[in-house]
């Protein structure tokens, strides 16, 4: 049995109790925030792309044993303008909104120029990030909402754009020890350059009670290489004392985004793989705020998530989920997700590849700069002074990784990810082990899998000593979903929390400890 993508979701606002089978561990207490598309049709309107449908929030609160569940749709301004019209009204990025042909000729103009230079959607569908010591939902325009963590009520539209140039920012963000909060966005032809930003947010509320984007600095910038076609990205490498961000030949064309709503096609239509460039990795020096000397490159490779990045004996090691096209984004429109589920399908499975950039390029011309003697991965030196790089694949068909985030930018073992190596839905999650190359898998029958999220044990000194989390979609959704608990160890099944309810298929999720 297929999951229906293109089903509308229910939203269930108040706490439904869960019937708790097994034993939950004392210690693991919060509230895990999960975000994804629920709504895909309005009236006689639908979106083409799975990725555009209206986000669906998603809450398991466990305290003491017990679990409840909740869920409510983010309504921001595009939730309440397409619910108001009974269509869609404001346009993502796989579908573009056109006026009701019933509507008056004056309608069809207002409509016309509002798009003349468009304003992004806040359907923030995508992932959960924190700022200060507020929690947003959030997508990759310009716009974020806050949420209330515990009702799951929207709160305040937050334009990135009134306090940096940025026009993109990437779902997913990295913390340090200190409370703060590390974005990266894309600034677009400001004063005749394209150039890319790492911002930080300073940890805690501001004294005067205004957003926590407010105290935001440019931690750095780095030029694009084209400058109306900057690079696509999801996510970043954070280390101790280095950024790694992967500025790869998947390209937004900004002049044909600009005019797409004119020549009646998707925005998405005009992001555009190129395999015949090549991947420039950008190595930044967290002291400095400068781009290392040494310029590193790899092949054509699409790249959505990257697992963990680390230093080790003078070199950069950072483990990244790539595909070798956007075949990925293609295989999630609605229509072709149909047929392309079946058994026959092909699939361009992504691989878990390390690179490894070393810190000192002093070497012969032809050599291999890598010095680590546990990764085949390579950087070699070429006549022009730039490094070539070739990743080790540590294995293959998973997605949605996730870490011991207190291992974060340090050396570690084990990640937690979706096993699809069938298809993008995974009805199996894995723990698998840098070091030893091995995979525990955990298969649950016919039920989709979300992505794991590692909570660690208070005080735990093992890297996989605490448990993942899960949300399990029942193939029969008459019977239910639940939320998995497994040992971080053993991987087996210590709980799982059932809820009498028909889950979405969610993106990514968030664990806020309870603070009590």
């Amino acid at each position: 049995m297929q999951y229906d993508y293109s089903k509308n979701k229910e939203e269930h606002p108040e706490p439904i109790r869960a019937e708790v089978k097994g034993l939950i561990p004392e210690w693991l207490q919060g509230t895990l925030i999960r975000n994804g598309p629920g709504l895909f049709s309005l009236g006689e309107t639908r979106y083409n792309h799975w990725f555009d449908g209206m986000a669906l929030l998603h809450s398991f609160t466990i305290k003491k044993g017990e679990v409840t569940y909740r869920s409510k749709y983010l309504r921001g301004d595009t939730y309440n303008s397409n619910t108001q019209a009974n269509r869609i009204v404001v346009s993502e990025m796989g579908t573009m909104a056109y006026p009701d042909p019933c509507k008056n000729i004056f309608s069809k103009v207002i409509t016309f120029l509002s798009h003349t230079i468009p304003d992004f959607t806040d359907n923030c569908a995508n992932n959960i990030i924190k700022y200060g010591n507020d929690y947003h939902a959030t997508s990759e325009t310009n716009y974020i909402r806050k949420i209330d963590p515990i009702t799951l009520d929207t709160q305040d539209k937050v334009d990135y754009l009134k306090y940096l140039p940025a026009n993109i920012v990437a779902s997913h963000t990295h913390y340090d020890t200190e409370g703060n909060s590390y974005s990266m966005g894309t600034c677009i032809a400001e004063k005749g350059k394209t150039k890319y930003l790492l911002f930080k947010v300073p940890g805690g509320s501001r004294s005067d009670g205004s957003p926590p984007l407010k105290s935001a600095e440019v931690v750095c910038t780095v030029p694009c290489r084209s400058l109306l076609t900057p690079s696509y990205y999801h996510s970043f490498g954070m280390t101790d004392n280095y950024f790694v961000f992967i500025e790869q030949p998947l390209k937004l064309d900004i002049l044909k985004m600009a005019t797409a709503y004119l020549r009646r096609v998707s925005w998405a239509s005009c992001m555009k793989f190129h395999p015949e460039d090549s991947t420039l990795i950008h190595l930044i020096d967290r002291k400095t705020k400068k781009e290392v000397g040494i310029k590193f490159y790899t092949g054509a490779m699409a790249v959505f998530h990257q697992v963990n990045a680390f230093e080790d004996d003078g070199h950069v090691v950072f483990d990244v989920i790539c595909y070798d096209d956007n075949s990925l984004y293609e295989m999630f429109y609605l229509d072709k997700l149909k047929e392309q589920m079946g058994a026959d399908t092909t699939y361009c499975k992504p691989k878990c590849k390390r690179f490894v950039l070393p810190l000192n390029d002093m070497g012969e011309t032809g050599e291999d700069l890598v010095k680590l003697k546990y990764t085949t991965a390579s950087a070699v030196k070429e006549k022009d002074g730039k490094v070539l790089c070739q990743g080790e694949v540590l294995c293959d068909g998973v997605e949605l990784p996730r870490i011991n985030y207190n291992f974060n930018g340090k050396k570690y073992r084990y990640s937690y990810m979706c096993c699809v190596d069938i298809s993008p839905v995974a009805k199996k999650i894995v723990k698998f082990d840098a070091e030893t190359k091995q995979q525990i898998e955990w298969t649950g029958g016919d039920g989709f899998a979300s992505e794991p999220v590692f909570i660690p044990r208070p005080d735990a000194v093992e890297e996989d000593d605490g448990v993942v989390l899960t949300s399990i979609i029942n193939a029969k959704p008459a019977q239910g979903g639940f939320l998995l608990v497994l040992d971080g160890k053993s991987f087996k099944e210590v709980a799982r929390a059932c809820i009498d309810v028909d889950f979405h298929m969610d993106m990514h999720g968030y664990f806020i400890p309870d603070s009590s």
